[in-house]
């Protein structure tokens, strides 16, 4: 078997890149997007070009930008589309195509067509407005009614913005003095994460019972107020349950947010001005009422005013009229009651003498009683003097603790115990006890 004949690496590797320049002598623009972005130290950046269709990628291709190209095309880029470039934006980018024998096929970026990327968003816009349109997300905000009374209100906004400073002193230090609960939900007002901070607001401000939440955000470049023309976030806007009002950007900026909230104003004052001017109509009406409410009550008041000056003349000749009559029937009353007395007080003279004779004669009968009962117990207490029942030959006997002894049962043998006479006491040492409910035979102890 012979030698095959072969090259080797290096030599097929420049064979494709002399193949590779001369099929791509020139320069060439190419639209794709940016997958990975990688500045370095050195000033190079590194960046993956990719390219995808329903969501799959179909080509993938590295890339660099030089470090004399780097910063020029960078400021070229962010100064025309007031954002950075980085990962996740499609462009237009003119390329040189280059192999290299040791890293492969790479694409040199010489410079950036940043009209093209504005052109792109703006595409992406004008699908997201008519697929909010056909599905029918325009018009939910507008469903909604915004209470004649707002007062209760969420700010969704960054604490430092400029314009909500506006929005708040413009709306509390009204010179009416309406009153306002002002809630303020920080987010993220520009950039990528500006979409989903904003959503994420406002579902928390859901939470809480709001007449409206406002969504605030000053003026900018058109790339800084990009993120408002999220489709995302125009439909947490739009399914939103309270009426949501927009105050973003400049006059000439509308934005998808606008569109589907419930109201859209452009400057902070001016929605200010949306919740004082509601205020001052519900006022107005208030006063009108009042002044409809006086007037009534005025004539009302007139009428009833006649009405009771008639009254008040038919009462004074109904009151007279009476009063003659109850003077008529006064003198009679009292010539019937000064005779009805007299024979009252000459039959209470009467009753009077006999209830005195018959007093006098119970006290004397019941004074009688009383001293009877005074002698009868006089004598029941001088039967009972201790001193009478000692001299009929009785004595009473203390025990040791001197107090009476009216039983054996208190007394121990050894004792002493005191006896008293009529006419004097000894004291005695109990020698024996005789019991009677033991003893009850002996009766002479001595």
């Amino acid at each position: 078997m012979g030698e095959r004949e072969y090259i080797d690496l290096l030599e097929l590797q420049t064979r494709i890149k002399e193949g590779i320049q001369d099929a791509f002598p020139g320069r060439y623009w190419v639209k794709a997007e940016i997958s990975s972005w990688s500045p370095r130290a050195n000033g190079h950046c590194y960046l993956t070009l990719t390219q995808s269709r329903a969501g799959k990628p179909v080509a993938e291709s590295r890339a660099m930008i030089w470090k004399w190209h780097y910063t020029q095309i960078v400021r070229y880029f962010e100064e025309a589309t007031g954002q950075k470039l980085q990962a996740g934006i499609t462009v237009l980018v003119k390329v040189q195509v280059s192999f290299s024998e040791l890293y492969g096929i790479s694409l040199y970026i010489e410079d950036i067509d940043a009209a093209f990327t504005l052109g792109e968003q703006a595409l992406e816009r004008k699908k997201a407005i008519e697929r909010l349109t056909k599905d029918g997300y325009m018009d939910m905000q507008k469903e909604l009614a915004i209470p004649d009374i707002p007062q209760r209100l969420a700010v969704i906004t960054s604490k430092t913005a400029a314009g909500y400073q506006d929005f708040r002193n413009h709306l509390l230090n009204n010179p009416d003095g309406y009153a306002f609960t002002l809630d303020l939900y920080e987010a993220t007002m520009q950039g990528e994460q500006a979409p989903d901070s904003i959503a994420d607001a406002l579902t928390k401000a859901q939470e809480k019972d709001y007449d409206a939440i406002l969504i605030l955000r000053g003026g900018g470049s058109e790339t800084d107020l990009m993120c408002f023309d999220d489709f995302n976030l125009a439909i947490a806007i739009a399914t939103c349950p309270v009426p949501v009002v927009t105050a973003i950007g400049h006059d000439k900026d509308v934005h998808i947010a606008d569109m589907v909230a419930h109201e859209s104003v452009k400057t902070p004052t001016a929605l200010a001005d949306l919740f004082l001017d509601a205020l001052a109509a519900q006022d107005d009406i208030t006063g009108r009422l009042a002044r409809r409410i006086t007037s009534a009550a005025m004539r009302l008041a007139g009428a009833q005013e006649l009405r009771l000056e008639s009254l008040d003349s038919a009462i004074h000749r109904a009151i007279r009229g009476r009063v003659a009559a109850l003077e008529v029937q006064l003198q009679r009353s009292i010539g019937r009651i000064t005779k009805g007395l007299t024979q009252k007080y000459s039959e209470v003279a009467r009753l009077k003498d006999t209830a005195v004779h018959r007093i006098q004669f119970a006290a004397q009968a019941r004074i009688g009683s009383e001293v009877s009962r005074v002698a009868l117990k006089e004598a029941v207490i001088t039967g009972s003097d201790p001193r009478k029942i000692l001299g009929l030959g009785y004595v009473l006997v203390t025990g040791k603790d001197n107090k009476i002894l009216k039983t054996v049962d208190r007394v121990a043998v050894g004792d002493r115990i005191g006896v008293r006479f009529n006419d004097g006491s000894l004291t005695a040492k109990v020698d024996e006890i005789y019991s009677d409910k033991i003893d009850n035979t002996k009766t002479n102890i001595a």
